[in-house]
């Protein structure tokens, strides 16, 4: 089918280009009898406008680019939703992109999109990532740029996180004041800042209640998925048998994992093991038993990263300085009958 111009209406209805364009716009100074005669021209000949010729005159793409870790991960999936749907009241195209915890991979995704001249850019870093210069080149080139939930900050940019260290903390304080005392922690890799203060939250929980750490509960869960957390449960088990009376993980996948394990060992849950996750998926509330966790509220991370994406894209296009912000997300435990 061939693209109907702005000329070829302006010549069949007698008028101006200018006039046609204003018209599509409703502008004021355009009458509303000719208004009418160029939607319905417009419309009878499925006109749409050259989004391009557009974005040329502008210096804007409208499109904006979203790496995250994994597509099938609840919490991720969440943030998406929420960034579509302002992206859309914006009137702005996603391009969204995995990085399958590969920072080789990451950085091409970043050199795509920067080649692609988005207007703006979120990350959310893979496992994988120790080195931030792919991150630098992002801001070289003046493209705004937010980090949310697995961040870096040693780049000086706009940053969605929770408070990781609080929120693990709150955790296993819950599980100590509850009478468990010999604790495993199941964490995430060692790179990602989330997985560190997580980690720093478990331990400073442990001490702040008299109880000695012991490194030898703490297993690392590269992916946190499934399969890490029947694995270590297994692991554990086999190790230190029934004396471990809870086990607190990174993601409520892995804690699903761990469950697994122990149903079908016919250990029991919580009366001999307790078991606490981390990101509230739908998953955990219709699991057996139903499982304790961390609401992350990924949708709000969602909404106020790309606000902030968008306060930084407005700010550059207005030519007004824009001083980078971090934002902190609430979390809250979520208590059912794995604890």
């Amino acid at each position: 089918m061939v693209k109907t111009t702005l000329k070829e209406i302006a010549n069949t209805l007698g008028i101006s280009i200018s006039t046609v364009s204003k018209a599509l716009k409703d502008y004021p100074d355009v009458s509303e009898k000719t208004k009418l005669k160029v939607l319905a021209l417009a419309e009878s000949v499925n006109y749409s406008p050259n989004v391009f010729a557009q974005s040329l005159r502008s210096k804007e793409s409208k499109t904006i680019g979203v790496i995250i870790p994994s597509m099938v991960h609840y919490f991720f999936s969440n943030i998406i939703n929420a960034i579509l749907k302002e992206a859309e009241v914006k009137g702005y195209m996603v391009i969204i992109m995995q990085s399958n915890e590969d920072y080789e991979l990451e950085k091409k995704q970043v050199d795509l999109l920067i080649n692609k001249g988005v207007d703006g850019i979120l990350i959310s870093l893979s496992n994988n990532t120790n080195n931030f210069k792919h991150l630098q080149k992002i801001k070289d080139y003046d493209i705004p740029l937010v980090l949310f939930d697995k961040i870096t900050k040693l780049i000086d940019c706009s940053k969605v996180v929770i408070n990781d260290i609080k929120a693990s903390y709150e955790a296993v304080s819950y599980l100590i004041n509850k009478g468990y005392k010999r604790i495993a922690y199941f964490r995430g890799d060692l790179n990602p800042q989330n997985s560190i203060d997580r980690f720093l939250g478990y331990k400073k929980a442990l001490e702040d209640n008299g109880i000695v750490f012991d490194s030898s509960l703490v297993y690392i869960c590269n992916n946190g998925d499934f399969e890490n957390g029947y694995l270590n449960a297994e692991k554990l088990i086999n190790t230190h048998g029934k004396s471990i009376d809870a086990i607190y993980t990174v993601t409520d996948l892995t804690a699903i994992g761990v469950i697994n394990y122990l149903n079908e060992h016919n250990i029991k849950i919580p009366e001999d093991i307790a078991v606490f996750g981390f990101s509230n998926w739908f998953m955990s509330s219709v699991i057996t038993p139903t499982l304790s966790s961390v609401e992350q509220n990924a949708n709000v991370t969602g909404e106020k990263s790309i606000e902030l994406l968008f306060e930084e894209i407005e700010c550059k296009q207005k030519g007004i300085d824009f001083k980078p912000k971090t934002l902190t997300v609430d979390t809250e435990l979520i208590i059912r009958n794995s604890s």
